[in-house]
């Protein structure tokens, strides 16, 4: 007895002894290992890998770019389902523990002693966290023994809930997502709160071996651990006997998916990036930066269908291609069932498509005309004869004969593209051969609220919006009347529509520039001429103005010089310039005289919310805009960036006004204004000079004005006529009297535009193959590019006010007659309206005064 007590008294000092050394151990190796360890309060300072994000100006997320796709959460926004899972699978003590659990530790010991391996770390996801944040990988009691005092330390700085949000934000879940959120969009396509009890129990299983136990690698592996996790929490009460069962016996179902994107506009979010990185660096894919642009989600959506829609009526005229494969079902499974299917959606996800042009297998012909097709991510679908039919594609000016059989279009074993259209169901398609663009903007300061660089960003990243330096034909001559109107000209003006010839080494050796129609009109009215896009007056325009004197003119608009050429042809638009760059030219008609400067990104903040970068841009205000310069006491100067701001002195100041460094003055009494909108609603009746109120125009950035307001508003209203009874009569079914807008053709209809605009909104549509060729007889601006255009507009403008050019105070109406364009005499019946400005107004006058009516007469073969 007294041998047994002992030997328990021996047993019990030596676990005493043990113990102390094991004390005594650990607390020299925290005290040794504490100094070199950061401090765990500097995880709030850790900056989480987050990609960068895209926004429309109304909050959809266009894109997100990154390596790493993590989408922060707080603990509040992650379901209480999620949170089971995860402690579950990971660490079920979570909420009792001090940072490190006790039995986890002895069981990994225990294991540790029986067979030398220490798979079963038994790590908290307290441990965890500190392991992803502060430690490396590597397996070894020193860097445990690192993990184990982070730990402690980060569960004395940190709430559970702060602790379990930081984890499962940061982890890595394989297939590049990081943390739980982008985890549920990349496998399921869904937000955390969409999930349920299999697919939360799914991504609970993962952190174990992310690259293995995730469904896209490791299918079966990751239904086991699925299973293991729903156990435990069964086992733990999280879950009943009934959710069990139910969630076991669900099918693991998960996919790639990419970010949740609300709005498409691809080329977009390309020049953002750019931009960004151009700006930032590398950071900006992993600093989590937001950029706002200045996209409208509405009209952006109504842009891409409108470029879609022109590409595919364009390419229907022009004729079926044929099959983009034959025979493929010869190397699939022959009997129907899902291993068919299966194979089926395998094979068509090599091909592109969408929502709407889906590509499809042909199975079978029927009797009525009729196909079967399996289409990707929707299976069997028959189309009717209607919905075949269509003529084969000989070349771009000839179509084959209309077929009369199903089989003269499609065969068993072709891969085509079926497109669904809202009146005429699905269609025989194919991906357009030719190319387009479209762009839209705010005239009053450049901000693009619609871009579309081309049909399929992911087939062809070429920018045509931006990037496309094409010939814009005749809808480059608003700008030479433009300049015509400042040399002489007035809508009136007659310009004799003959033949020319030129012998001219930089033209060819001789070039005779023809109308469309290939037809002659004699003298003509520079209204008619723009109104008919006569090219003969255009060219006798340009003449009368000076081919240097344009240019200089044209320049002001923005248009790139080494881009216009030096000749006549600069009449018919031979230069280049893009989409983009056309539509900032027309926004100066539609503003009113004002350049300005487009651009795409509004706003950008990081990852706290905070503003980094904001587009301040130079904006076109005709109802603040100063009074004339000859009342302004300074004058008018100009900024570094062009801004038109005045230069006052102290002596030109009323009484009672401070001056800053700037040397602008300031009025004490004077009430700032916050912003050109608040501005805007003040000034609509009110227009003080600079002298009188120069705290009104303090740190407002007015666009510069390139042109009189007198002339943006004549050439605005001739355009308006090409649209009533012009060239771009089609886009008179808007039923608006406030749009205008120009067609352009180009040299043997390589290229097909359309330019148009109201006071509120100016679009550009471009149509036309990468590798220039014809497109086709017929195939001009108002047949090819105005239906895009027209399509956008109609959606843009729906429902919104009209929105017309505001006539200048000092333009008159004067009668002339249609004929001659010079003032009509008194009781002429048969005389029009014609805008004047004053000066050209009382040079008419004085002809009429001195020059009788066989004078007149004359007149009119004499202008060129």
């Amino acid at each position: 007895m007294q041998f047994l007590l002992r030997l328990g008294t021996a047993a019990l000092a030596l676990l005493l002894s043990l113990a102390i050394l094991v004390t005594g151990i650990a607390t020299a190796g925290y005290y040794y290992l504490e100094p070199g360890l950061p401090s765990a309060d500097t995880i709030r300072d850790v900056k989480l890998q987050t990609p960068l994000r895209v926004y429309s100006r109304d909050g959809r997320l266009m894109a997100q770019l990154g390596e790493q796709w993590r989408t922060p959460v707080r603990f509040e926004q992650i379901p209480d389902l999620v949170v089971k899972a995860f402690l579950a699978a990971e660490d079920d003590r979570f909420f009792e523990h001090p940072g490190f659990d006790y039995q986890g530790i002895m069981r990994a010991g225990i294991n540790y002693l029986l067979t030398g391996e220490r798979s079963q770390g038994g790590s908290t996801i307290t441990q965890q966290l500190a392991r992803a944040y502060f430690l490396t990988p590597e397996r070894s009691f020193v860097r445990k023994a690192r993990e184990l005092i982070l730990a402690v330390q980060i569960e004395k700085e940190f709430e559970k809930s702060e602790i379990l949000a930081l984890y499962l934000n940061k982890i890595f879940l394989g297939q590049r997502a990081y943390g739980i959120a982008a985890a549920a969009q990349v496998y399921f396509g869904k937000d955390l709160e969409e999930l349920t009890l299999p697919e939360a129990a799914t991504l609970a299983g993962i952190p174990k071996a992310p690259s293995q136990l995730n469904p896209i690698n490791g299918p079966t592996r990751s239904a086991q651990r699925r299973h293991y996790v729903l156990g435990r929490m069964r086992e733990l009460g999280f879950i009943d006997q009934a959710q069990y069962a139910q969630a076991i016996a669900t099918p693991l179902v998960a996919r790639l998916h990419g970010p949740k994107v609300e709005l498409e506009a691809p080329y977009v979010t390309e020049m953002v990036r750019a931009q960004m990185v151009e700006r930032f660096g590398p950071a900006a894919y992993t600093d989590g930066y937001r950029v706002m642009t200045t996209i409208d989600s509405h009209l952006q959506a109504a842009a891409n269908t409108a470029l879609a829609t022109a590409l595919f009526e364009y390419d229907r005229r022009h004729g079926y291609r044929g099959p983009s494969a034959s025979g493929v079902l010869a190397k699939l499974p022959a009997s129907p069932g899902p291993e068919r299917d299966q194979a089926l959606q395998a094979l068509l996800e090599r091909y592109p498509g969408d929502a709407d042009l889906r590509p499809a297998v042909v199975l079978s012909l029927g009797k009525d005309n009729s196909a079967q097709f399996y289409v990707r991510d929707l299976g069997l679908l028959r189309v009717p004869w209607e919905g075949l039919r269509w003529r084969r594609y000989l070349n771009d000016a000839a179509q084959g004969e209309l077929p009369k059989a199903v089989a003269e279009m499609v065969a068993p074993g072709d891969v085509v593209h079926l497109l669904h259209t809202s009146n005429r169901g699905w269609l025989l398609a194919q991906t357009p051969a030719v190319e387009g663009a479209f762009v839209a903007l705010d005239p009053a300061d450049g901000a693009t609220v619609a871009l579309s660089g081309g049909f399929d960003f992911f087939e062809s990243k070429y920018n045509r919006a931006v990037q496309a330096k094409r010939q814009p034909g005749s809808s480059f001559k608003p700008f030479v009347y433009s300049a015509a109107l400042e040399h002489g000209f007035t809508p009136a003006s007659l310009i004799n529509d003959a033949p020319l010839v030129f012998g001219d080494s930089e033209l060819e050796d001789v070039w005779r520039p023809e109308n469309y129609a290939r037809e002659f009109n004699g003298p003509t009215r520079m209204r008619e001429a723009l109104v008919k896009s006569l090219n003969l007056c255009s060219v006798r325009i340009l003449m009368g103005t000076g081919i240097d004197a344009a240019i200089r003119y044209i320049r002001s608009f923005g248009f790139d010089a080494t881009a216009l050429p030096h000749n006549l042809s600069l009449a018919l638009g031979s230069g280049g310039a893009s989409p983009w760059d056309m539509a900032a030219g027309y926004s100066t008609f539609a503003n009113g005289g004002h350049r300005i400067e487009h651009y795409v990104i509004d706003r950008v903040f990081d990852a706290s919310g905070q503003e980094v970068f904001a587009t301040e841009p130079l904006r076109a205000c005709r109802a603040c805009e100063p009074a004339p310069v000859a009342s302004a006491p300074g004058g008018l100067a100009a900024d570094a960036d062009g801004a038109q701001t005045f230069a006052v002195t102290g002596s030109d100041l009323p009484p009672g006004t401070a001056m800053d460094g700037s040397g602008m003055g300031h009025p004490d009494e004077v009430p700032a204004y916050a912003s050109v909108e608040d501005m805007i609603a003040r000034a609509t009746d009110w227009r003080p000079t600079v002298a009188e109120t120069p705290g009104f125009y303090r740190d407002l950035r007015l666009a510069p004005r390139i042109i009189p307001a007198e002339n943006a508003f004549l050439v605005y209203d001739m355009m308006r006529d090409v649209i009533r009874r012009g060239t771009g009569r089609r886009a008179r079914e808007l039923g608006r009297e406030d749009i205008a807008g120009k067609t352009g053709t180009s040299n043997d209809r390589r290229d097909a535009w359309f330019s148009g605009f109201n006071g509120a909104l100016v679009a550009t549509a471009w149509v036309g193959f990468d590798k220039e060729r014809s497109l086709g007889p017929r195939e001009e601006g108002g047949q090819t590019a105005l239906p895009m255009w027209k399509y956008f507009m109609a959606r843009a403008l729906k429902n919104t006010p009209e929105r017309p050019l505001p006539q200048p105070s000092d333009l008159v109406l004067a009668r002339i007659s249609p004929d001659t364009g010079q003032l009509a005499a008194a009781g002429d019946s048969a005389s029009i309206f014609e805008f004047f400005r004053p000066a050209d107004l009382a040079s008419a006058e004085q002809a009429l005064q001195q020059a009788g009516p066989a004078r007149q007469a004359d007149q009119s073969a004499e202008i060129f």
